[in-house]
């Protein structure tokens, strides 16, 4: 449920990467990059605040999580991931990509959704929670935000990644469809038509409210997919230097408020406050 231009399904495969590898960044770069190199940074810094010096392993959330994309990844760090995901056949795919990257034993998928977590997970129980791609399609976006708040430990790290308003206003105008980029701008789930994929779209201004409502520090904002939707897929593939590039020019421009109003997906990295997070680590 990462990707905002399409109905939550699958997530791309992730690279294939040793266990406690210092970077298995997953494999569709372009797409996850920036929002990588941050969680693992956040989630280092996590490692760091536990005191844990015996073991390193922290107890993350992926809601939403689909088939992967991310808990494998972070599995290879060395920690627990549990997946939450209403759909079967993604689980069934995380539970081979788990084993096939030799992480089966930290990754435990369970059916559910964000709205009905504590259902299927305990309250107040894990290190870290991302909620990637899960906004735009939940009813409720600010009980959706709650309930995944609620699911940390004090001082958990929460990481919320959501559809741009900006960069689907951008990307509809660039390929001359004047008129539903106009309705987007205008329409109040930021949709451009009947047949949008997409049922909300936020701003940046909109989701570090969301967050800030649950009770979370807002530590950073970033802007995701700046460029990498609008570059020509040849240039970036025959193209010396061109995908590594285009990669620093994203990192570059991530954090960069400016930026935040273009880009596809927008990243909000937070900490869990007070009582609202969840019980103490």
């Amino acid at each position: 449920m990462s990707d905002p231009m399409r109905p939550p399904a699958s997530h791309q495969h992730a690279q294939t990467a040793s266990p406690r590898s210092d970077s298995p960044r997953p494999r569709a770069s372009l797409r996850t990059a920036v929002v990588w190199d941050i969680l693992k940074e956040a989630l280092d810094r996590r490692v760091e605040v536990t005191g844990r010096q015996s073991r390193t392993e922290l107890d993350v959330l992926d809601t939403g999580g689909g088939s992967g994309n991310f808990a494998v990844p972070v599995a290879q760090l060395g920690h627990r991931v549990t997946v939450v995901d209403p759909s079967p056949n993604a689980l069934f795919a995380l539970e081979r990509r788990a084993a096939e990257a030799g992480v089966a034993d930290r990754v435990r998928g369970v059916q559910g959704d964000v709205l009905g977590l504590f259902d299927v997970v305990e309250r107040g129980g894990f290190d870290a929670v991302l909620c990637h791609g899960v906004l735009e399609y939940v009813d409720d976006p600010a009980e959706g935000v709650r309930l995944a708040v609620d699911a940390l430990r004090t001082s958990g790290v929460l990481s919320l990644l959501g559809a741009g308003l900006g960069g689907a206003v951008l990307a509809r105008a660039l390929a001359g469809h004047f008129q539903e980029a106009q309705t987007a701008l205008t329409d109040p789930a930021g949709r451009w038509g009947a047949g949008d994929p997409v049922p909300r779209r936020f701003t940046a201004e909109q989701l570090t409210e969301l967050v800030e409502a649950a009770g979370v520090r807002v530590d950073a904002v970033h802007g995701v997919r700046v460029f990498a939707d609008l570059v020509p897929g040849v240039l970036v593939d025959t193209e010396p230097g061109a995908l590594d590039a285009l990669l620093k020019l994203e990192a570059a421009a991530a954090e960069l408020p400016a930026f935040h109003a273009v880009a596809t997906q927008l990243h909000v990295l937070g900490e869990a406050r007070g009582p609202q997070g969840g019980a103490a680590a």
